[in-house]
């Protein structure tokens, strides 16, 4: 089935030249199914990039998907139009008293500050609240899982003194998990961050589960709540030019950056980069969508609690 997003989405055009198959929302009322309903709250500064990246990755699904995005009241983009933001995005005030399968929130460039100095983490927080219980299953992204580990669990983050860039092998640590269903023992994913969590935080907390790791990168996916919630330190959405752009925009402007590793052929920034992640990310949200979503929100949607 193709995913049901708002009429107009930039992204429609740019992944029907994927020959992705979408459906806008005039075409999807024709048809009588009760899609899924999944809200992404985009903290990214490129939306416009990240909405398609994250579309891109649902819809590799035979089920039917309704997209909401979400927006914080107390926060106006700098990177995308207002217009844009007006069209697509909805205020979390007018979205609270609905419930939603699925959540996708994802990273922030706000990584260096306290949380507590981040200044929408008071409505942020509400939202995080409110998911647990309006909110099957919720996917948290590189800051918003390290964001939402600090909340909800107390784990604090440590700064890094290089920043944590590049494409990193990782080894599903329980691997029977229906997430990690048809993955190989090792798989890679990017990051591209200035803090980390650390194992020993994680391991001393018995309500969270670690479920993916590196030896290069660290903590690389945490479990709760028996799947309702994952936090993903990494960004398996990215598109193969995203660590391209970051790197070039970086580059002789900050001393803690260096070249993204096992990412470029040859570690040669002058050649193109070498996709490593792709499969295992379609794998992984497909295997959210259809074990932690489809297979655990009740029909009657008003009945998750």
């Amino acid at each position: 089935m193709p995913l049901r997003i708002p009429d107009k989405l930039p992204a429609i055009d740019i992944l029907k030249e994927e020959n992705i198959f979408v459906m806008d929302s005039s075409r999807a009322h024709t048809q009588d199914i009760r899609p899924l309903r999944i809200v992404i709250l985009n903290l990214m500064p490129l939306k416009i990039t990240t909405e398609t990246d994250l579309i891109r990755l649902l819809s590799n699904t035979p089920l039917q998907l309704e997209i909401t995005f979400m927006k914080l009241k107390s926060h106006t983009p700098k990177n995308t139009p207002i217009e844009h933001m007006m069209m697509f995005y909805k205020d979390f005030e007018l979205l609270e008293k609905e419930k939603f399968d699925g959540m996708i929130i994802t990273g922030a460039p706000v990584e260096t500050y306290e949380y507590e100095a981040v200044t929408y983490w008071e409505e942020l927080t509400g939202i995080f609240t409110w998911a647990r219980s309006h909110v099957t299953s919720t996917l948290y992204i590189c800051w918003a899982a390290q964001a939402g580990l600090y909340y909800h669990y107390g784990i604090p983050k440590y700064p890094l003194s290089m920043k944590m860039f590049g494409i990193f092998r990782q080894k599903a640590l329980s691997p029977i998990l229906p997430i990690f269903r048809g993955f190989d023992d090792y798989f890679y994913m990017p990051h591209s961050r200035h803090t980390e969590v650390r194992r020993e935080d994680i391991l001393r907390n018995k309500e969270l589960t670690l479920i993916v790791e590196s030896e290069e990168s660290g903590v690389g996916m945490v479990m709760a709540r028996n799947g309702r919630e994952f936090f993903i330190t990494g960004h398996l959405e990215y598109s193969p030019d995203t660590l391209d752009k970051e790197y070039k925009r970086d580059k002789g402007k900050r001393d803690d950056v260096g070249v993204p590793v096992n990412y470029y052929k040859d570690d040669n920034p002058s050649e193109p980069p070498v996709v490593l992640w792709r499969s295992h990310a379609n794998l992984l949200f497909s295997n959210w969508i259809n074990y932690y979503v489809y297979q655990e929100t009740p029909y009657d949607i008003n009945e998750i609690e």
